[in-house]
């Protein structure tokens, strides 16, 4: 049968005009317009004001880049961090000015004691946030304490001969040539004071001094031996020549064994070199000798607080015998 013949019983769908959007979809797709510079958003300037107040309060700048950290100036004070530190420098007698124990800290043996010392000694005791124990110390650990200790007072040269003739001893002074990591000059501290000598010289430019990080590894022998400072090192080493005195440099490049001296009774200076240049040449030509410490040849150079140590323990014992 064909299909125009009879109905299919179902009603047929009306044709004609749908209900449409209105332009509704149209709209949408448009968009709001492009999206407004910060400057013109309504939280732009409370949050600029923010940033700006921050920046202030870290010291920095209306660039991007923060401002470079101000040089420390010689007459600002140093801080010792740490417990073991604290109560050395207070036994040894570090001249302190002030004593910083961080809230809510623990109180062990080392912290009493040094608060105990402290209140002998009549050293100012000031309890402050870890964030000021943090900024004093450079972020070092500090434990939760923080000793004051006021700029150092480098002495003359000439002083450190004194100090040997005063001794009726004959003058042994360690010189140190660019060596500039304090934690050396710290270390070479220890061995001095360890085995007799009268005084560290060092050259006022382009060398350690007598920092936190020099005062923390001495354990307070600094207070106890001097320390001068040298304009230039060349010439003073030339002075002390003028003045009786013989100059010994370590030198890796030397055939000569330190034990082989034969100038270690005299009035001496041991000249250190850095780890990695050694001696300057200008100092090498101002010794009256350059010996080496004998090593394998599996190590190239020795630190230079370990060489100035092995060097001070050869000459005190070449002057026992």
């Amino acid at each position: 049968m064909g299909a125009g013949g009879r109905a299919s019983g179902k009603p047929a769908k009306k044709q004609g005009a749908t209900r449409g959007t209105g332009g509704k979809v149209r709209r949408s797709l448009e968009g709001r317009g492009a999206t407004p510079p910060a400057e013109m958003r309504h939280w732009y300037k409370d949050k600029a004001r923010a940033e700006r107040v921050a920046r202030e309060e870290r010291g920095g700048t209306s660039g991007r880049r923060p401002a470079p950290r101000p040089r420390k100036s010689e007459d600002a004070p140093e801080y010792i961090g740490g417990r073991n530190p604290v109560v050395e420098a207070l036994r040894a007698g570090v001249p302190a000015s002030a004593l910083y124990v961080g809230q809510r800290l623990d109180n062990d043996d080392r912290v009493k004691e040094a608060i105990k010392i402290a209140a002998d000694k009549g050293i100012a005791l000031l309890e402050v946030s870890r964030e000021k124990l943090d900024r004093l110390t450079d972020g070092a650990i500090h434990q939760g304490l923080a000793l004051q200790v006021p700029a150092y007072d480098y002495r003359h040269p000439d002083d450190l001969i004194g100090y040997a003739q005063e001794a009726a001893e004959a003058p042994l002074i360690v010189a140190l040539d660019s060596v500039t990591d304090p934690r050396n000059l710290g270390a070479i501290a220890r061995s001095a004071t360890a085995f007799g000598a009268h005084g560290l010289l060092i050259p006022s430019r382009r060398s350690a001094g007598v920092t936190a990080g020099a005062w923390k590894t001495s354990a307070g022998t600094l207070a106890t031996i001097p320390v001068a400072r040298a304009s230039n090192l060349t010439q003073t080493l030339q002075a002390y020549r003028e003045s009786g005195l013989f100059i010994i440099g370590l030198d890796g490049d030397s055939r000569q064994d330190i034990a082989t001296t034969t100038l270690a009774a005299d009035p001496l200076v041991i000249v250190v070199g850095s780890e990695g240049k050694g001696l300057s040449r200008l100092v090498r030509e101002s010794c009256d000798e350059t010996v080496c410490i004998p090593m394998t040849t599996a190590t190239e150079s020795l630190n230079a607080g370990v060489a100035a140590g092995i060097a001070l323990y050869e000459i005190s014992r070449l002057r026992r015998q």
